[in-house]
């Protein structure tokens, strides 16, 4: 099985794909990164007028006039209620790390790492996965060495096996991939590791109000620990469901498209059907997981994060049965 799994990654790093998404990570990693970095700059000079320096501004000043900005925003009379009612939350949210001395504005490396995860795990991420795993098995078909596989004299589990344990090993360099370059492209540009600075976490809207008695705070290092953990998780649905479709369907750019068809369409039927309570329990619906942690985040009534995480593994355990089961059956000869 060793030897399997061995030829089986060989055979993937062969293709360059890696590569081609090591280069896409970093190229983004430092556009994000620049533009955060732009960002806070700009917020500076448009609260204080000066560009002053923006690793040692007090961060305090500028949360407060943030407030007031927002205050502001909120008594104009033509914004909605709906828009008036997420503004209120945000300024409790920025009282309450002005009132126990927590930063959320200073940039650093650690709070771009989070960002990162936070905004890639729903679409980027998975892009990046399906675009590794989406030819494992139906690219084998294409390239017509199906057969030379088959001929050796090894059961086709332990074939189909090997190949799913290559694409869990390369989705997690994916994800281990993605820390390591955040880490060292927004440590290059600010200067600011901040990886043991506090956070908050464990806030909850309650009708219009935002509840912050179930707040705990943790280290920044702590909290990166646990996007990761739930981007890893993602990354490993997907690159099951993925390996299935890729089983199922023998051509590799149908693969691909099914699966990316299946991301977008996950968001449209959040969009408008997110009354409908069957929508809940599609796959594509229940990816986002880091947002749970922030404990204001309920995409769909009766949603939560071990809700979509049983989810996720049904899915993933359906996948699975269905692709050995199939990858057993037909006449893959043909």
């Amino acid at each position: 099985m060793l030897k399997l799994v061995e030829n089986e990654i060989f055979k993937m790093l062969s293709k360059k794909k890696l590569v081609f998404i090591s280069a896409i990570l970093l190229i983004l990693v430092s556009l994000f990164c620049y533009g955060e970095n732009a960002s806070y700059k700009h917020t500076i000079r448009r609260f204080s007028g000066t560009p002053g320096q923006t690793q040692n501004y007090n961060w305090r000043s500028l949360v407060n006039q943030q407030i007031l900005y927002l205050k502001n925003t909120v008594n104009n009379q033509y914004i909605k209620q709906d828009r008036k009612n997420s503004i209120n939350i945000q300024i409790d949210q920025l009282e309450y790390y002005l009132n126990h001395n927590i930063n959320p504005i200073t940039p650093s490396s650690a709070k771009f790492t989070i960002d990162f995860m936070q905004q890639a795990v729903y679409l980027f991420l998975p892009l990046l996965i399906i675009i590794l795993a989406g030819d494992v098995v139906s690219g084998e078909f294409s390239s017509r060495t199906i057969k030379m596989l088959l001929t050796r004299a090894v059961p086709r589990w332990k074939i189909l096996l090997s190949k799913y344990i290559a694409v869990l090993i390369l989705s997690c360099i994916v994800i281990l991939e993605s820390a390591v370059m955040c880490i060292l492209v927004s440590s290059f540009i600010f200067h600011n590791g901040g990886w043991n600075e506090p956070m908050a976490t464990g806030f909850k809207v309650i009708g219009d109000k935002l509840d912050s008695s179930s707040v705990i705070r943790i280290y920044q290092w702590q909290y990166a620990i646990l996007v990761y953990s739930l981007g890893w998780f993602t990354s490993i649905n997907i690159a099951t469901l993925s390996f299935m479709v890729s089983v199922i369907v023998r051509n590799t750019a149908t693969s691909i498209g099914i699966m990316l068809a299946s991301l977008i369409g996950g968001g449209f039927l959040q969009m408008f059907l997110s009354d409908w309570p069957l929508v809940r329990y599609f796959f594509a619906v229940n990816l986002d997981l880091t947002q749970y942690l922030a404990g204001s985040y309920q995409p769909i009534q009766g949603m939560s994060l071990t809700f979509s995480v049983l989810v996720l593994c049904a899915w993933s355990l359906a996948a699975l049965i269905i692709s050995f089961n199939v990858f057993q059956k037909q006449d893959v000869l043909v």
